[in-house]
């Protein structure tokens, strides 16, 4: 049933908003995390060590995680996340205060992070149709107002970090971030109440070793029944690998050695999120007027390659700068498209279990991702790491050029763009821009980068 006036919007608000939290919160991790890395070890080496420990347990909790969301319940999944991220973060500069934190210590509590990041990321995730309905509006404009969201929260978490690890270092930022994780939590426990989708499905199976495969096969073999899904998951599975290796290892080395340091790096975040937060709402402003394959196959050329060999061929921040913003542009335009038509193409009662394995997918190179970059900064220097993952992205993003079946992006999803239309006597969210984190979550360190 559809939900009528502010009383129905309360859901939808309380998961934008908690969403927004937190993904501020996951550009101070973004930033904070490898700048303390490298400011209490000096080796790129170890930041790529420590990226590989927090992004390993996102994968493999993807791979199992989505039937343990549908039986337990997407509401208390998204809380208990929120709460374990929360305290796992806090301990890093708590145990950095009291001179016990071992680098051991540090990759298992980002290890903790990132095992307990994707169920709650994934369910908060998969409550947007049901909310988009439940508040009365369109999911075209719920998931666009989604992904604006996010991408403003990003650009303002990354301004923000630079900012303050500079002024109060990178323990604190880290602390704030803990914050975050449980301001979200609260938000959804209060706001997401009486939402029969965010609670525990009640027609499952039995719990059982042989039904949890059964649910967990059905979504693999969707994804894999799925041309268009598979494929899509196999370009961005090299896209947030080498995305991986930008944030964590990348980024921070290049801005220590030539730039301004982490002033510079929270900079060049931000550009990129307000270049992203432009092109999702020019999306949502315009874009149906065109072909979803021609916008999708330009941008997604145009948003990652180039920064790296700017990056590489130059030693100033300027340049850089404008390739962030345009590259951030472009991205942004990638997810509404592939959040329309995954959500307009996945059957409900799979949702969860799908975009679990999509997730998985997505992420499945960001472990390797990470450590390549730091091994390749210390056997090829700096420069030769950005232009050998720059290489990897381009070849990963020429996809759509080659395979035929990225043209069916035009058919699919239609039904998604039509679907949850209000009722006669309701108002609509309003809402200028796209995109989520399908796939693409983004892109993705505990709680989401960027891609």
């Amino acid at each position: 049933m559809t939900g009528r006036g502010d009383r129905g919007r309360i859901p939808l608000i309380a998961v934008l908003t908690a969403n927004s939290i937190s993904t501020a919160g996951t550009s101070l991790t973004l930033i904070g995390v490898p700048w303390f890395v490298l400011e209490t070890t000096g080796s790129a080496g170890r930041a790529g060590v420590v990226a590989f420990c927090a992004t390993l347990p996102i994968v493999v909790s993807a791979v199992i995680g989505g039937p343990v969301i549908d039986r337990i319940g997407r509401r208390r999944v998204s809380v208990g996340s929120d709460l374990v991220c929360g305290l796992a973060v806090a301990a890093i500069p708590l145990l950095h205060y009291a001179d016990v934190l071992a680098f051991w210590m540090l990759c298992v509590l980002m290890a903790v992070g990132g095992l307990m990041h994707t169920p709650g990321n994934t369910a908060r995730y998969v409550l947007v149709p049901d909310l988009a309905e439940h508040a009365g509006t369109t999911l075209a404009r719920a998931a666009s107002l989604f992904d604006a969201v996010s991408r403003g929260a990003r650009m303002v978490g990354a301004a923000l970090a630079g900012v303050l690890i500079a002024l109060v270092g990178a323990e604190t930022v880290l602390l704030l971030d803990a914050a975050t994780f449980l301001t979200s939590a609260l938000l959804i426990a209060a706001g997401v109440r009486g939402v029969r989708a965010a609670e525990p499905r009640k027609a499952v199976a039995p719990v059982s070793l042989r039904a949890y495969r059964t649910e967990l096969r059905e979504g693999y073999a969707y994804l894999l029944g799925n041309r268009l899904l598979l494929t899509v998951v196999l370009m961005v599975m090299f896209m947030n690998g080498t995305d991986q290796g930008w944030n964590a290892v990348l980024l921070p080395v290049h801005a220590s050695a030539e730039l301004g340091g982490a002033g510079d790096i929270g900079l060049l975040t931000a550009l990129f999120g307000a270049g992203g937060l432009a092109g999702a709402l020019l999306y949502g402003a315009v874009g149906h007027r065109f072909s979803r394959w021609s916008v999708f196959t330009v941008c997604v050329l145009l948003c990652g390659a180039p920064r790296y060999v700017v990056a590489a061929l130059t030693g100033t921040t300027l340049p850089l700068a404008v390739t962030m913003a345009l590259s951030g542009l472009a991205g942004g335009v990638l997810n509404p498209i592939l959040t329309t038509v995954i959500y307009g193409t996945v059957p409900d009662e799979l949702r969860s279990r799908v975009s679990g394995v999509l997730t998985a997918g997505g992420e499945l190179a960001m472990p390797v991702g990470g450590l390549a970059a730091g091994l390749l900064v210390e056997s090829a220097g700096v420069k030769g790491a950005l232009l050998a993952m720059g290489g990897v992205y381009l070849l990963a993003t020429l996809s759509p050029l080659v395979f035929p079946v990225w043209r069916t992006m035009d058919g699919a999803g239609a039904v998604a763009d039509r679907a949850s239309v209000p009722s006669q006597g309701s108002e609509e969210i309003s809402s200028s821009g796209p995109c989520a984190p399908a796939p693409v979550p983004g892109a993705r360190t505990p709680r989401s980068s960027e891609s």
